[in-house]
């Protein structure tokens, strides 16, 4: 391959790297229905700065190429027109010296045939040379985009919606107690009485983070950008972790409920504990939050089955469609949506109201330094997360027996 088209696939792979890596910004904050960040405008507006220069490099590249080719073609026409006259081959060729070799294999690069033939007669009892003979003219290719297996949906955390983090620690102040009220026992005799007591719910934030030292080197000759896919893995680690966080607390805190019997789950016994276990979180509410169904992945094995998404008009559910797993919420049984997240244990379904637990987060970010002494940057993505239980019995867990 030439220089020139070294240096154009090149640009040509950076062109689509980066923009990806814009979509993939893009879609993370669509996919949380949020603005982008300052840091990720500032990621953004870098990689537009270097589109910009690599097209202005494309343009005059493309077109001397192109100049080339039509000349090469050019000549290789004219080469075979002179030949054409030419009907007796040369048995034998004997190059005078290592410079004739040389031209000829030039011409025959250009298209000129009788120099190909020549060429061909002459290497016929040679050595044969291969890419295992020359790898260090062979250069190592990447195919982008890096695989990269991380989940940082946090659908969980999405269907409880986290709130700003007011502090490190703070309490929540929940009604106890309530006043009472009945029915008078007659005339003039004395109504009851009982005070309100308001407890406090303790809350206390943890912080989440972690960093990595890149070297100077690293971050000018990777390609991809090096840099760009150290900050997006940190933040989808942290997201990873903070959803894992979300879903042991919310496991640790569940109420037994309802068991699904032995045996293959049929949609009648499934629907029959949902609904015992939505009776229980609504008892537990009084109809506070919005009642969901969290699971992890392997129990769609169970529910998928039992609701293949065929939608007659008096389904208990519209059916599942395996390829929504990605988006987090899979469907829905009676109404109730059904929420899947990694970040619970294998066989885990529960009924919960969205009252039931709080989030709260606030997220620092990535942070970079320089460290001039050993040619470094080193680089932390942050965030405080805090979840709390307000009140257990609203979330249910349903079991099944094997």
């Amino acid at each position: 391959m030439r220089q020139t088209d070294q240096m154009l696939a090149r640009y040509t792979a950076e062109i689509e790297d980066r923009q990806n890596f814009i979509d993939g910004l893009v879609e993370d904050a669509e996919k949380e229905k949020r603005d982008l960040s300052d840091q990720e405008m500032e990621l953004i507006t870098r990689a537009r700065d270097r589109l910009q220069v690599v097209t202005s490099q494309v343009t005059p590249l493309k077109e001397a190429r192109r100049i080339s080719s039509e000349s090469a073609n050019e000549v290789a026409e004219l080469h075979r027109l002179f030949s054409e006259h030419e009907t007796k081959k040369p048995q034998e060729v004997a190059y005078r010296s290592a410079g004739a070799y040389i031209l000829d294999y030039w011409k025959a690069g250009l298209g000129a045939s009788e120099a190909a033939e020549r060429i061909e007669l002459f290497n016929r009892a040679a050595a044969h040379q291969t890419t295992g003979d020359n790898p260090g003219l062979l250069p190592s290719q990447m195919l982008e985009p890096v695989i990269n297996f991380v989940d940082a949906s946090r659908p969980l955390v999405t269907a409880l919606g986290p709130r700003n983090l007011p502090a490190g620690s703070w309490n929540r102040p929940k009604i106890s107690q309530h006043t009472n009220v009945a029915p008078q026992g007659g005339e003039k005799t004395e109504l009851v009485s009982r005070k309100m007591i308001i407890g406090m719910v303790p809350v206390t934030a943890a912080t989440y983070g972690g960093y990595v030292n890149v070297s100077r080197q690293n971050i000018d000759w990777s390609q991809p950008a090096i840099m760009d896919l150290v900050i997006n893995d940190l933040a989808a680690v942290y997201a990873q972790e903070t959803e894992k966080a979300l879903c042991v607390a919310v496991d640790a805190a569940t109420t037994a409920g309802p068991t699904i019997p032995t045996g293959p789950a049929t949609p009648a016994a499934v629907n029959s504990a949902i609904w015992t276990a939505a009776g229980a979180v609504y008892a537990a509410t009084k109809g506070a939050g919005r009642v969901i169904i969290a699971c992890s992945p392997d129990t769609l094995g169970l529910l998928g089955p039992a609701f293949p998404a065929v939608n007659p008009t008096n389904a208990i559910s519209t059916g599942f469609s395996a390829s929504d797993i990605a988006s987090g919420q899979v469907g829905s049984i009676s109404g109730l949506p059904v929420v899947v997240s990694a970040g619970f244990d294998a066989g885990t379904m529960i009924v919960l109201s969205t009252a039931a637990v709080e989030v709260y987060e606030d997220r620092i970010g990535s942070l970079q330094v320089v460290e001039p002494s050993v040619l470094g940057v080193q680089v932390a993505y942050a965030g405080y997360f805090a979840d709390v239980v307000i009140d257990a019995t609203a979330i249910v867990e349903i079991t099944k027996t094997p």
